[in-house]
């Protein structure tokens, strides 16, 4: 296929993940979001790699699920912790989080 249509399909995911996350209050969703983000621009970095003949882009897309792993596994402890404490998985109610 060619690479216009992978193009296009990384920037609808990347589109939907920013609705995700300006348009949704619930904190699964907002990770979930993100995590759609990530996923378009590990796309991107295989058409890219792929277009030009260049095994870098393939290098990035290692790092990047490096930090999608460990942002999925903080963000959901952090998330647990605070639904045991609050009851609620809404952002506007986790503003309160000092001492």
């Amino acid at each position: 296929m060619d690479s216009g249509f992978y193009i296009l399909l990384s920037l609808a995911m990347f589109s939907i993940g920013l609705i995700g996350v300006l348009a949704k209050r619930n904190a699964l969703i907002f990770f979930l979001s993100i995590e759609m983000m990530l996923n378009s621009a590990n796309l991107l970095f295989v058409t890219f790699a792929n277009h030009w003949g260049n095994p870098t882009g393939l290098v990035w897309v290692f790092f990047v699920l490096v930090v999608a792993a460990a942002e999925a596994a903080v963000g959901l402890a952090i998330l647990i912790n605070l639904f045991r404490s609050k009851q609620v998985v809404d952002v506007d109610q986790f503003n309160k989080l000092k001492g």
